[in-house]
């Protein structure tokens, strides 16, 4: 029995485990704002249930009252008429349509009562969807700013700055042999280009020469 309740515990403690994994905090928000939406929906359409039999309990209670004061019309006209059977059967639709409509009234309160607390439950159904709705903006927001300092953090803790360091001597050491290269080059380029003196100065000091010689033998 030890064993068996040892895998169970091990067993569960997985299934934790891969639940909290699972369990993204945006999307099951959004889970519960849905769930949310659709309560009220539902209620909604109870209350527009409620609403159309109030207009029908309201038809009800109108012609009841018309057929109340129909009887009573009927039965004081056939008593000036001496007509007391007649007078009796209106007297007795008129008690009737009474009974019905205490009743009528009765029963259109109740449903005004259930109506009217229905509409409040549902208001407050909305405020608390209006609530959640405005803190699911914020947990994402939170979310978001965490899972971006968990890789800021993530990314601090496998960066080496030693490495850098070495990385960035070995370029600037490689940038200065380039350069070296390059000075190395242009003086090369500078040395085999050089242009020997031009005719035109070799003449003039020829010239030069023979004009001091002819002063001399002058």
């Amino acid at each position: 029995m030890g064993l068996f309740r040892r895998v169970k515990t091990i067993i569960l403690a997985n299934l934790h485990e891969l639940v909290d994994q699972w369990e993204d905090p945006i999307a099951l928000t959004k889970q519960y704002l849905r769930e949310l939406q659709e309560q009220i929906e539902t209620a909604q359409r109870s209350i527009a249930q409620q609403m159309a039999l109030e207009q029908r309990y309201e038809s009800l209670i109108a012609h009841v009252k018309t057929m109340i004061e129909k009887r009573t019309h009927q039965a004081k006209l056939a008593l000036e008429r001496n007509e007391e059977a007649i007078a009796k059967l209106a007297l007795r639709d008129k008690l009737m349509y009474e009974k019905k409509l205490s009743a009528y009234q009765q029963q259109y309160e109740t449903i005004q009562e259930k109506t009217a607390y229905m509409t409040e439950q549902l208001n407050k159904l909305c405020e608390k969807y209006e609530e959640l709705s405005a803190k699911q903006w914020e947990l994402h927001a939170r979310a978001n700013a965490a899972k971006t300092l968990k890789n800021i953090n993530a990314a601090l803790a496998s960066f080496h700055p030693e490495q850098a360091l070495r990385g960035f001597t070995r370029m600037e050491e490689r940038v200065f042999a380039l350069e070296a290269e390059a000075n190395a080059s242009r003086r090369f380029l500078e040395s085999t280009h050089a242009f020997p003196p031009s005719i035109d100065e070799e003449v003039e000091t020829e010239l030069a020469k023979w004009k001091e010689a002819q002063a001399k033998n002058a």
